[in-house]
């Protein structure tokens, strides 16, 4: 599917949806990478899974969502067109779906979890239901302003590989420490493992996840 766009999936829940769940995929993937996490974080079906791909093609091939510039500092010609497209996707999915965006949780691996940060922080964006962050960073781009302040509260797990060559763990630690001095409710988890998702990330990530939207 597309829209504005982005090209999309959609995985419908069991009944009438309780909100929705939006996982951004890392950088030379597509829409399809995340989407075994839709049944692990919403084991009851009860979300629709929205599943977006990059809009740039950069090598070395496969979807991304910004040029890597510097692990922290996305590029802002990319960055900044992306995010305005990606803002706008999210508003008209979110809408013809009636889904408003205090009952979406926003999710992704990688560079999806920097987009998730940017989507569910930036100042021009209303807040979400509650953001899952795993192995990210918390964008610093020139211009770009967050409001932590209206999202005191919020649910927020980050996860991170204490041994990451990608995107050092310093970086999953200074958005733990910077959000929860902002008062949003984070949760944090490092394991012993290089640039990928463990058990027990996911693990959090669901806790995180059903408190943001309770299943029932």
């Amino acid at each position: 599917m597309e829209a504005a766009a982005l090209t999309y999936r959609v995985r419908e829940p069991e009944g009438e949806p309780r909100g929705a769940l939006v996982l951004l995929h890392g950088r030379g993937a597509n829409e399809l990478d995340l989407e075994p996490l839709l049944s692990v974080l919403d084991r009851e079906a009860r979300l629709l899974g929205i599943l977006p791909r990059g809009p740039l093609t950069l090598p070395p091939g496969g979807a991304h969502w910004y040029a890597v510039r510097q692990v922290g500092y996305p590029d802002p010609g990319t960055f900044f067109t992306t995010f305005e497209r990606a803002s706008t996707w999210l508003d008209a999915v979110l809408g013809e779906l009636e889904v408003p965006a205090e009952r979406t949780v926003l999710g992704g691996f990688s560079q999806g979890a920097v987009m998730s940060y940017a989507l569910g922080l930036a100042a021009s964006r209303p807040p979400p239901a509650g953001i899952v962050a795993m192995s990210g960073f918390i964008p610093r781009v020139e211009g770009f302003e967050l409001d932590l302040a209206s999202r005191a509260g919020l649910p927020v797990s980050i996860s991170h590989g204490r041994n990451d060559p990608v995107i050092g763990v310093q970086w999953g630690r200074d958005a733990r420490d910077q959000l929860m001095n902002a008062g949003l409710d984070v949760r944090y988890h490092e394991d012993p493992v290089g640039h990928t998702i463990t058990p027990q990330a996911l693990a959090q990530a669901r806790e995180v996840r059903e408190a943001a939207l309770p299943p029932t």
